[in-house]
């Protein structure tokens, strides 16, 4: 017969909040960017290449999680993802992915470094928006199109305003109410 073993304390039932590492939170967020590109591929687009951008928010989240490096890999997985689940791995598609992705992270995560907290997730988020539509554009212009790039730029770059703005917004109210993300971001409040 062998003794029990003594029920756990309270203590023992909760784990200590642990930060995760770098390496399995840019895993978790690619995870997230390639669930939100199944999403996003299943919306019906008004022209073929135009995204409204909510495989993003994985990355406007990781602007206060991720230093450059680690943000730069979750950039790539991002585009490699949503390339492969479209279809659209070796195509021009994937150049305007990669370039407009690159673009935003970029923007995206200088924003926040530089804004710090007098920058909210939505500022972020149309920045990263705006600047990742002006690269295509100007891609589209020199790539593809030629100088009738300049017809589609004032819709492209409003829909960046208007689908960077709710991104933003949604991505404020999830980082305000989340105890993942503020373990996550190191915060003594989670």
């Amino acid at each position: 017969m062998t003794p029990s073993t003594p029920a756990p304390t309270e203590h023992e039932n909760h784990a200590p909040l642990v930060r995760p590492d770098r390496a399995d939170l840019t895993a978790l967020l690619g995870a997230f960017c390639f669930f939100l590109s199944a999403i996003e591929y299943m919306i019906p687009k008004p022209l073929p290449f135009m995204r409204l951008g909510i495989a993003n928010l994985p990355l406007l989240l990781a602007t206060e999680l991720l230093p450059l490096p680690w943000f730069l890999v979750l950039a790539l997985v991002k585009v490699v993802g949503m390339s492969v689940i479209s279809g659209s791995l070796f195509s021009y598609i994937a150049l305007f992915s990669l370039m407009g992705t690159l673009v935003a992270a970029l923007v995206m995560w200088s924003a926040k470094r530089i804004g710090g907290r007098f920058i909210s997730s939505v500022g972020v988020s149309i920045l990263g928006a705006v600047a990742s539509n002006a690269a295509q554009v100007l891609l589209a212009k020199y790539v593809v199109f030629g100088d009738a790039a300049r017809l589609i730029a004032p819709l492209f770059l409003g829909m960046g305003l208007v689908t960077g703005a709710v991104l933003g917004l949604f991505a404020e109210r999830f980082a305000a109410s989340s105890r993942w993300y503020a373990r996550a971001a190191g915060r003594p409040d989670a």
